[in-house]
């Protein structure tokens, strides 16, 4: 017992500072904007940073350009821009352009490491429609920890259909960026990961935000940013709010609602008509209150045995509380007073044009109750291993995907690399209005299924793989992930040769060596790559084996002279 005391001594320590933080009074603070940066060739500079949320104390941060958070990045559509990210601090890190429909070898995904002092650049052409992405490290196994200490930012993709159409997009004047986080915090300031005490909401890293808005339609860009939260969004004052965009572009035709529900990587584009305000004040609230049992954030989840720690310890969970105070300034030159009615011409895919169907399935890793609510958690009885691809599709295929949760948790899934349309919940294709248009987060609630289609197009690489998981970033940093292939089956060389492969060499999968058909010498050229791109040691033993006794268990590229194939390394 004497050794457990400092830890619990801490522990009720970091308790009560979480909680006094929920309580502690502060004047109201001027929201931070991000600044703006365009053209097409970027600098992206990782760095640490400290920050002063707590009166009297430091906390560590981490930054890009800066000690909090990342500029916001505008990109025109179908223009070729590049992405340096140079590393600066003391851990690996990626960097991941959510949203955008860019090559694997550009994603950024846990494949894509950038070490300390060293840089990576993604270059892409923009193929995105107009739309609010969002740029943030996912690697490592330290999302959570790297997301929680700064490192988020916007992207605005603009195009010229989006600037023909008569909304506000003059930033940080009636077109702003909100990313919406909560933070908890030990006994030392520092930002907690992994915790149901993240007690301080903040918009673009400003607790108590106050803005002023001028009075006319104002556009706001919010991604929910935060690791572990849900938000359910509305006005104090009444009002509706008018949605034009979710997360991969603008809707067909904007729609009005008193709420809007914003989950862990999801982005919407909303007006708030201010027009007659003037001189008024108002909140941007979270209506805890309302959301549904088993949502983080909610009043609730599990029941019984099957019970979040600490969860009910948390005073923003199942309760209303201000995001940012609003006020209402004069009206600027030019004011946009209204909006179109039509604001895109969007076609969804739709489940006749499938020809493949997935199931993902999410449970948790044994049986014990509360890991029903806590995780670690499993897709499809596995959990992510950087070495294993778990799924290959195939270039220019529609598929539909079921994501069905057997877990007490929602969870909010993400696909990289393309958008989705959400086609039945519960084999209902009624679907809501707020889960419509160019999706690539959805939520998931507790005993529900999800099915949605999608097509995979433009980029192949029989290397590099996608990813697909939970965005509660514990969830993923805990394994809650899968990775999948797109491979062009038009090309000849690579593993999307797979007959070829499985004709010349064998056995495959294989054990401590591999036999080819091929006669193979001294000259021949033989390499072996790993899923992250790191050359394996391998040797050649006689005209038509080789050893692969040195390989760990998983996936490898091998390339015998100019033929590469997908090789599997397994147990023996």
């Amino acid at each position: 017992m004497k050794r457990e005391f400092p830890k619990l001594f801490l522990y009720c320590l970091g308790l009560l500072l979480s909680i006094c933080l929920f309580q502690f009074a502060q004047a109201q603070n001027n929201l931070f904007i991000p600044p703006l940066l365009k053209g097409t060739n970027f600098s992206l500079q990782v760095q640490n940073g400290t920050a002063n949320w707590v009166a009297g104390q430091t906390t560590p941060t981490y930054g890009v350009n800066g000690n909090f958070l990342a500029p916001t990045l505008e990109l025109w559509q179908s223009t070729n821009v590049s992405l340096t990210v140079h590393n600066g601090i003391n851990a690996p890190t990626t960097m991941h352009w959510h949203g955008m429909h860019v090559p694997s070898m550009a994603d950024g995904g846990p494949h894509s490491l950038i070490y300390p002092n060293q840089s990576w650049t993604a270059s892409f052409k923009v193929m995105n429609p107009a739309a609010t992405c969002w740029y943030h490290p996912h690697g490592a196994h330290t999302t959570d920890l790297q997301v929680s200490k700064g490192l988020a930012g916007l992207i605005i993709v603009r195009d010229s259909q989006e600037l023909a159409l008569n909304l506000p997009r003059n930033y940080g004047v009636d077109d702003f960026p909100l990313i919406l986080q909560t933070k908890a915090f030990d006994i030392l300031y520092q930002t907690a990961i992994s915790t149901e005490l993240d007690t301080l909401p903040m918009v673009n890293g400003t607790p108590r935000a106050s803005l002023t808005i001028p009075a006319q339609m104002v556009r706001f860009r919010m991604v929910n940013g935060s690791s572990n939260r849900t938000f359910l969004l509305g006005l104090s004052n009444g009002d509706s709010m008018t949605v034009i965009g979710t997360d991969n572009g603008l809707l067909n035709h904007p729609y009005k609602c008193s709420r809007i529900m914003l989950s862990n990587g999801e982005r919407v584009e909303m007006i708030v008509d201010a027009s007659n305000l003037q001189g008024q004040s108002f909140q941007l609230m979270c209506y805890g209150s309302e959301l549904k049992h088993g949502i983080k954030g909610a009043d609730s989840i599990g029941t019984g045995m099957a019970m979040i720690m600490d969860y009910n310890l948390n005073p923003l969970n199942g309760s209303d509380y201000s995001l940012l105070h609003l006020n209402v300034g004069a009206a600027t030159a030019n004011a946009i007073h209204s909006i179109p009615n039509n604001l895109a011409t969007d076609i969804p895919f739709t489940a006749n044009n499938g020809t493949v169907h997935r199931n993902l399935i999410f449970t948790p890793t044994d049986s014990i109750p509360a890991t029903l609510v806590m995780g670690p958690f499993h897709i499809n009885d596995t959990s992510y291993n950087e070495m294993h691809i778990n799924d290959t599709v195939y270039l220019n295929t529609t598929e539909t995907w079921s994501i069905v949760n057997h877990t007490m948790i929602a969870h909010p899934f993400h696909l990289h690399d393309m958008h989705f349309y959400v086609h039945a919940i519960n084999q209902n294709t009624n679907i809501p209005i707020d889960f419509q248009g160019r999706k690539d987060v959805v939520l998931v609630m507790p005993g529900d299924s999800v099915t949605f289609v999608t097509k995979f197009e433009d980029f192949a690489d029989d290397m590099v793989p996608y990813m697909y998981h939970c965005h509660l970033l514990h969830h993923e940093d805990d394994g809650m992930m899968g990775s999948f292939l797109v491979l062009d089956t038009t090309v000849h060389i690579g593993v999307a040769n797979l007959e070829e492969a499985a004709n010349k060499l064998f056995p495959n999968p294989c054990t401590n060596f591999i036999q080819t058909t091929t006669n193979i010498d001294t000259k021949s050229t033989i390499q072996c790559w790993n899923m992250l791109g790191e050359i394996m040691p391998i040797s050649l033993m006689n005209e038509h084996y080789i050893n692969t006794a040195s390989l760990k268990e998983g996936m490898y590229i091998l390339q015998i002279n100019e033929k590469r194939y997908k090789i599997i390394k397994t147990k023996e």
